[in-house]
């Protein structure tokens, strides 16, 4: 293959972010999604009155950058041309310690530093960047289930792929895709060395075990009633609240949901939700037990995100090791960039950029026609 063609596995924030400096850079590339929507653990749900205006977007997956400690958050946002504005946080919040206590109106606290959101929510980051992307380059439901090195190609299947005929051939790859599913879900051949993939195994994915609930209203009423939408609760089933109206005004809450994935599997969503509801009438009244829409997003229920080890509740990603270079025949020729392989603020939108950002030194090379990263 003398024309480097690089294959990106996966759709999130860091594969597309690897699309656009690859197409700045002039180089060629295919980013394979295996969802129909790309954006991965960046995804929204939207208020029925506003279909998919992106003024009705409500954040699924991550909601908040912090500007003050990370940069490239601050800067692609400017780049994008992207609105943001400061998460509500003015006013008492509400403390729920036990079943057989009344919930308590505290003095809201300040956080130390400033949460942004996006206007338009996250999604509108995503659709930033696919703007940018020549759209014949962004192949959606492609799942790659193999990787094989074949002399100096690497050739990729791809599970339900509709055309027929020989695998997808690339010169490189980048995976774009948290280690821990792409450990049990990609066969490697040549592998990896056992410890590489022990690594990748043992790295847990930010917001698999986790879901998250939003209900939607026709006006911010807990304002009114001096509240910051923030609460913490110790009953559940939503353990962390907070104000989610939209940059144009539309009211909304949300909260991440305390309840273990498998508790949560038994009961259904419907029923969950119904619990979310009577928690929020019991925290703010009774306007807050008839929302207009709402949406429950379980990620632990996700094939794209989550695997069998990412039921249990995990800790937050933790940088001890170097993931994004493989060695071995590998070497050279496969990267992970996903926010999993950040060394600093991984499992972070900001970590998808920082582990996108260490292949930008490496496009002169593949510009140069070197056959190597």
């Amino acid at each position: 293959m003398t024309t480097p063609c690089v294959a990106i596995v996966g759709g999130g924030l860091s594969g597309l972010y690897a699309a656009l400096r690859l197409t700045q850079a002039g180089i060629d590339f295919r980013l394979l999604e295996a969802r129909e929507r790309l954006g991965g653990r960046i995804h929204s749900g939207y208020s029925s009155a506003g279909a998919t205006d992106t003024a009705s977007a409500f954040d699924l997956g991550p909601s908040w950058f912090w500007p003050d400690f990370q940069p490239l958050m601050t800067r692609l946002t400017a780049d994008l041309n992207l609105a943001t504005f400061p998460q509500y946080t003015d006013g008492d919040m509400v403390v729920e310690r036990a079943q057989s206590l009344p919930p308590q109106r505290m003095a809201g606290f300040d956080q130390g530093n400033l949460s942004l959101r996006i206007a338009g929510g996250t999604s509108a980051l995503i659709q930033a960047l696919v703007a940018r992307i020549h759209p014949e380059r962004l192949l959606l439901n492609h799942p790659v289930t193999a990787a094989r090195l074949v002399g100096d190609s690497i050739h990729l299947d791809v599970d339900n792929r509709p055309e027929a005929g020989a695998p997808l051939a690339f010169s490189h790859l980048l995976l774009a895709a948290p280690p821990r599913l792409l450990a049990g879900s990609l066969d490697i051949q040549p592998p990896l060395r056992p410890q590489e993939r022990n690594h990748w195994v043992d790295m847990p994915t930010w917001m698999a075990p986790h879901a998250k609930y939003v209900a939607i209203y026709d006006a911010p009423f807990w304002r009114q009633q001096g509240l910051s939408g923030m609460a913490r609760s110790m009953v559940g089933p939503l353990a962390e609240i907070h104000d989610a109206t939209s940059a144009k005004g539309q009211a909304a809450l949300f909260g991440f949901v305390g309840v273990p994935a498998d508790v949560r599997q038994r009961l259904g969503p419907e029923a969950l939700k119904h619990h979310c509801r009577t928690q929020l009438e019991r925290l703010f009244g009774p306007q807050a037990g008839a929302p207009l829409d709402e949406h429950l997003k379980d990620w632990a229920s996700d094939p794209f995100t989550a695997t069998a080890a990412d039921r249990e509740p995990g800790d937050h990603p933790v940088a001890t090791v170097d993931l994004s270079q493989v060695t071995g025949p590998w070497a050279g020729r496969m990267m992970l960039i996903s926010s999993e392989a950040a060394l600093e603020q991984p499992g972070y939108m900001e970590g998808a950029l920082q582990a996108t950002a260490r292949i930008l030194p490496l496009l002169e090379r593949l510009n140069a026609g070197s056959s190597r990263f």
